[in-house]
């Protein structure tokens, strides 16, 4: 089975990784469950220490669309962790991959949120 995997990689401030990191593990993790999205993995990335990443899973890019938009154009995300997230990075990039389950799996961290 294919799936549309999305990986966003983001560009912090100088020294707010870990203020990130908290945000994401505390607030928005646990609301993007709420709303089923499929957080294959997401952390610090390796390479600097201004850089995090996430990576979701999704059926389709119609179903994409409609899952991000569902979120971010929710009350409880605009009311909630948005302003503190946006407040902590310089810039992001994306991209989408189709991949097959068993790569996916392979990438599922065993972090949960």
């Amino acid at each position: 089975m294919k799936h549309l995997v999305e990986f966003r990689s983001y560009a912090l401030k100088p020294a707010s990784r870990d203020k990130f990191h908290q945000l994401v593990v505390e607030q928005s993790g646990p609301m993007l469950k709420r709303w089923n999205v499929d957080v294959v993995d997401f952390g610090p990335s390796a390479h600097d220490d201004n850089s995090y990443y996430l990576i979701r899973r999704y059926d389709s890019l119609a179903h994409r669309q409609q899952s991000q938009d569902a979120f971010y154009g929710s009350d409880e995300w605009k009311q909630g962790p948005r302003e503190a997230i946006i407040a902590l990075i310089e810039s992001s990039t994306e991209f989408v991959l189709e991949l097959d389950d068993v790569i996916v799996q392979g990438l599922r961290s065993q972090r949960s949120l």
